[in-house]
C-alpha cells in the first residue's frame, strides 16, 4: 500500500544490529505468528472440532494468526493514530454526510469481508472453501485470532454478522429477498454492511424509555428522533427499535425495524450523522449520533416483539465480546511475557523475580480461562442450534457470564500487562495504551456489568432454570475427566454445588438483588473451572490447564486467610504454570491442591 513506507515506524521490529541503548528495552509481539504462539487454543481447537474439519480449517488458523502478528498489526497500529473524519457536505454543497477512512482501515475491511468474509461465516457456504457454513468455534477462534491485532474493526463484523441472522429469522420472505444477497455478498462493490443502534439520550440501558417514533404513511414506515451512541455509523443497513404511534409504552411498545443508508433510487435516506463520538478507545471505527427525519425502514418480525427480536442480536453481540476480551487479555499476555523474558533490571532478567512471576500469572489465569470458557459456549452453541434444548439453556446463561466477566478481568489483565512493560507501557508508541483504553468499552457496550448478572441470575436463572442446565453439563465434564485426583475432583463438584445453590438463592429472592454480580461471578469461576480441568484430562492437551484449574479453585472459588503467611512465595505448581514446554499428566496431578 502506498502509506506503508510513510508509517513503517510505528511497527518496526527493535533492530538486532551492533548493540546500542535501544537493547535495554524489551521487544514486543510485533511480527510474531499469533497462533503459533498459542499452544492452549491449538489444543483447545484439535479437542472441539471434528477431525475433518479442524484439517480444513487448520491452514486459515495459521494464515491468520500470522497476519495478526504482521500486516493486520501494522494496520491496526497505523487505523488507531488516524482515526474517521466526517465529512457534513460534498464539496457541491449537498447534505450528503459521509465517513472518510484511513487507507489501513480499509485494508483491514477487505482482509475481514473480503478475505476471510467474518460477517457470512455462520450464514452461508463457501466461506474459505467450506461446503457448509462455518461451525460456530472456528468463527470464534478467527475472531479471536483477528482481534489480538485489531479491536476496533471486530464492531462491524460482528453487527454485520448479527443483523444478518436477524434478517434471516424474522424478516419477512421481501425483506430478505431484498437484503440478504447483499449482506452476505463478500464483493466491496455490491456488498451491504449492517448494525445495530439502540442507545439513545434517555438512556441505554433502560430501552423502554427510548423516544424514537415510526409513522406508517402510504404503506410505509418513517423513523423521526435521534440515537446517541451509533457504532459503525455509516452501516448499509441498520437495525434499530422504534415505537409506532399508539403503541404502549414501556418495551411491549417497540417493534424492530431495518434501515437501510441508501434508498432504491440511489438517493441517501433521511437521517443524518450528526456528528463522530471523541472516545478514548476503539478510535479506528466510526461511533457517532444521528437524526431521524422521516428515514424509511422495513419492519422486522412482530410488530408487538420489537425488544424480544433485537436480545437475539444483543445476547450474539455479548458473546462476540466476550471473545473479544479473552482476544486481548491473550494479546496482554503475550505482551508480558515477551516483555518479562527479555527485560533486564538489577542483574538479572525480571523473569527471575518472585513479583513478577506473580503478576504473571495474575495474568495467565484469567486469559486462560476465559479461552475455555470461549470454546465451551461455542461448543454449546453449535449444539444448540442444532436442535439441543439443554444446550440452549446452557448458552443461554454462558452468555451473560462470559460478557461480564471476561470484560471486567480485561482491564486488570491489560492494566497489569501496562505494568510489566513499565514506564513505555503507557506510551502510545507501544500497544499496551491502546489496550487498556480499548479494554473499558467492553463493559459499556451490550450493557454494563449489572445489566448482564442481572441478565445471567434473574433472568435465565429465575426464568429459565438455565442454571439446572449448567449444572448438568458441568458435573458430566467431572465424570469424564476420570483422571482426576478423587479428593480435589469432590471439591471442584462441591464449588459446583455451591455456585448453583447461590445463584438460584440469589434469583430467586427479591432482597438479595445486590449479590447478583457475586453470583453470577461464582458462576463463571466454577465452570472455567470445571472446563480447564476436563480439557486437561484429555489426550493431546496440554495438562498444565489442569493448573489453572486449581488456582481457579484455590483464588476463586474456595476460602482463605489473607492474613495467614503462605508456606512458601512460589508453589511447584506455579512454577510449572510459567514453564514454556507443555506438561503431562504425571507431571501435574500431585500438584493438585485439594481444600482441607
Amino acid at each position: 500500500m502506498p502509506f506503508q513506507a510513510k508509517y513503517d515506524e510505528y511497527v518496526r521490529p527493535r533492530p538486532e544490529r551492533s548493540f546500542q541503548s535501544s537493547h535495554y528495552l524489551a521487544p514486543d509481539c510485533a511480527g510474531q505468528d499469533f497462533f503459533a504462539l498459542d499452544r492452549g487454543l491449538q489444543d483447545l481447537l484439535k479437542l472441539y472440532l471434528p477431525a475433518a474439519v479442524h484439517g480444513k480449517l487448520l491452514p486459515q488458523f495459521e494464515r491468520m494468526g500470522q497476519l495478526a502478528g504482521g500486516r493486520l498489526n501494522t494496520l491496526a497500529t497505523v487505523a488507531d493514530k488516524f482515526p474517521p473524519v466526517l465529512h457534513a457536505r460534498t464539496r457541491w454543497g449537498e447534505d450528503e454526510d459521509w465517513i472518510e477512512y484511513h487507507p489501513a482501515y480499509q485494508e483491514m475491511e477487505h482482509i475481514a469481508f473480503g478475505d476471510f468474509q467474518f460477517h457470512a461465516m455462520s450464514h452461508r457456504a463457501g466461506v474459505l472453501g467450506c461446503d457448509a457454513p462455518l461451525p460456530p468455534i472456528a468463527k470464534y477462534a478467527l475472531q479471536y485470532l483477528f482481534v489480538q491485532a485489531e479491536f476496533g474493526q471486530m464492531c462491524p463484523i460482528s453487527v454485520s454478522d448479527t443483523s444478518i441472522h436477524l434478517i434471516r429469522k424474522f424478516g419477512s420472505p421481501a425483506l430478505r429477498e431484498k437484503l440478504l444477497p447483499r449482506m452476505l455478498s463478500n464483493d466491496p462493490a455490491t456488498l451491504w454492511k449492517g448494525t445495530q443502534f439502540m442507545t439513545e439520550k434517555t438512556g441505554g440501558s433502560d430501552v423502554g424509555a427510548l423516544e424514537t417514533v415510526a409513522r406508517q404513511a402510504d404503506g410505509q414506515w418513517r423513523l423521526h428522533g435521534e440515537k446517541w451512541f451509533c457504532s459503525h455509523t455509516d452501516a448499509d443497513v441498520a437495525l434499530l427499535l422504534a415505537r409506532p404511534e399508539g403503541a404502549p409504552q414501556g418495551t411491549r411498545g417497540l417493534a424492530l425495524f431495518a434501515m437501510p443508508r441508501r434508498l432504491d433510487d440511489g438517493s441517501r435516506n433521511a437521517y443524518r450523522i450528526v456528528r463522530l463520538k471523541d472516545k478514548l478507545g476503539t478510535r479506528s471505527m466510526a461511533s457517532g449520533e444521528i437524526r431521524l427525519e422521516g428515514a424509511l425502514a422495513y419492519l422486522v418480525g412482530d410488530v408487538d416483539q420489537g425488544l424480544k427480536h433485537m436480545m437475539e442480536q444483543v445476547n450474539l453481540s455479548r458473546l462476540s465480546h466476550g471473545v473479544r476480551a479473552a482476544a486481548m487479555m491473550r494479546r496482554c499476555l503475550n505482551e508480558s511475557m515477551v516483555a518479562a523474558r527479555h527485560r533486564h533490571a538489577f542483574g538479572r532478567d525480571i523473569m527471575g523475580y518472585p513479583l513478577l512471576r506473580r503478576q504473571l500469572l495474575k495474568l495467565l489465569t484469567p486469559t486462560e480461562a476465559a479461552l475455555s470458557m470461549v470454546m465451551a459456549a461455542a461448543d454449546v452453541m453449535g449444539r444448540a442450534y442444532d436442535g439441543n434444548a439443554d444446550a440452549a439453556r446452557v448458552l443461554r446463561l454462558l452468555t451473560p457470564l462470559l460478557k461480564l466477566r471476561t470484560c471486567r478481568d480485561n482491564i486488570a489483565v491489560a492494566t497489569g500487562a501496562m505494568e510489566i512493560r513499565g514506564g513505555n507501557g503507557y506510551i502510545e508508541d507501544f500497544i499496551n495504551a491502546r489496550l487498556v483504553r480499548d479494554a473499558h468499552i467492553g463493559v459499556l457496550w451490550e450493557g454494563t456489568s449489572n445489566i448482564n448478572a442481572l441478565d445471567a441470575i434473574q433472568r435465565a436463572v429465575r426464568k429459565d432454570g438455565a442454571h439446572e442446565a449448567l449444572s448438568a453439563l458441568l458435573n458430566s465434564r467431572l465424570e469424564e475427566a476420570a483422571a482426576l485426583p478423587a479428593a480435589w475432583r469432590a471439591s471442584l463438584r462441591d464449588c459446583v454445588r455451591r455456585a448453583i445453590d447461590l445463584a438460584h438463592a440469589v434469583g430467586t429472592q427479591e432482597r438479595l438483588e445486590a449479590q447478583v454480580r457475586r453470583a453470577a461471578s461464582a458462576l463463571y469461576y466454577v465452570s472455567a473451572a470445571v472446563f480447564m480441568a476436563w480439557e486437561g484430562c484429555q489426550p493431546g492437551v496440554d495438562a498444565r490447564r489442569l493448573l489453572l484449574a486449581d488456582a481457579v479453585l484455590r483464588h476463586r472459588l474456595l476460602a482463605s486467610d489473607p492474613l495467614r503467611a503462605g508456606e512458601e512465595g512460589e508453589t511447584q505448581g506455579d512454577r510449572l504454570l510459567l514453564q514454556e514446554a507443555p506438561l503431562t499428566l504425571a507431571q501435574v496431578l500431585p500438584w493438585l491442591t485439594p481444600a482441607s
